[in-house]
């Protein structure tokens, strides 16, 4: 497992592909007010709103302190409608696993609750797990396969789920409970999760036996973290894939209504 885990990092870290949804469209602006962009002097994951107070992103997007700028469309200027809160607290799931990205989901808790309006709401949580050829729509900020896409403008792309055989089939062996396939099998249309501008110093930095660990976070991170919402709810969490709408190599996302319950206890006891 682990040595076909560094030969997948190995192979995106030459590539160098850019963090993008490939094959989407730019988001009619401010309609996907549960999107929020984490930042720390930079936009490195996406996350959903799920409440005032709490966000739902990707364990592989963790830091420890980071700021949530909600309200965003076009990252890239001041648009009037962004509310940016700091953290108060960032939550992994016990489980998670950084070498096979199970239970890939942490919550962060805002410093002070944010102001919901038409630009900021949160998505509702999954009542149960989708079915096989729901569509859904995942979201994300960067570059698209058109060249006349504004990369700091959200992106938005219809994708179905996958039925577990032809997921199981596009990964043998590391597709885990906590964990679905979303896309197309023939290629074309994808979230991606590598962001090129911190590979090189992410992978030639880090002087610790935990390199391959630590690379594959960086490697991972871009539209990373971001939500999958089907027929109004939050059923994915951008994780992790094989390149970028290549053939045969679906994304694979968060399973959330298998968090359902610790979600729920989190908030509580938090």
């Amino acid at each position: 497992m682990r040595s076909l885990v560094f030969l997948v990092l190995l192979g995106a870290a030459f590539a160098l592909d850019d963090d993008k949804i490939v094959g989407g469209y730019e988001c009619t602006p401010h309609s996907q007010p549960w999107q929020v962009s984490l930042y720390s002097g930079y936009h490195f994951c996406g996350g959903s709103l799920i409440s005032e107070y709490w966000v739902v992103s990707a364990a592989h997007c963790y830091m420890s302190r980071l700021e949530v700028r909600l309200g965003e469309h076009n990252i890239a200027v001041n648009e009037g409608s962004e509310q940016f809160i700091s953290s108060e607290k960032v939550i992994y799931h016990p489980n998670h696993d950084y070498w096979t990205l199970d239970s890939d989901i942490m919550l962060i808790k805002l410093s002070k609750p944010a102001t919901l309006n038409q630009y900021v709401q949160p998505v509702a949580l999954p009542s149960g797990c989708a079915a096989d050829g729901t569509m859904c729509r995942v979201t994300g900020w960067g570059n698209t396969m058109s060249s006349t896409a504004d990369s700091n403008k959200l992106q938005c792309l219809e994708i179905p789920i996958l039925s577990d055989r032809d997921c199981n089939n596009s990964y043998p062996g590391m597709i885990t409970n906590t964990m679905f396939c979303a896309g197309y099998l023939e290629g074309g249309k994808d979230s991606c999760q590598v962001e090129d501008d911190n590979i090189y110093r992410c992978c030639t930095d880090i002087n610790s036996i935990l390199i391959i660990t630590s690379c594959y976070v960086c490697l991972l991170q871009g539209d990373s973290g971001g939500p999958v919402v089907c027929n109004g709810q939050l059923q994915g969490i951008v994780s992790w894939g094989y390149g970028c709408a290549e053939k045969n190599h679906p994304g694979v996302y968060g399973k959330v209504c298998m968090f359902s319950q610790w979600i729920a206890d989190t908030m509580k006891n938090n």
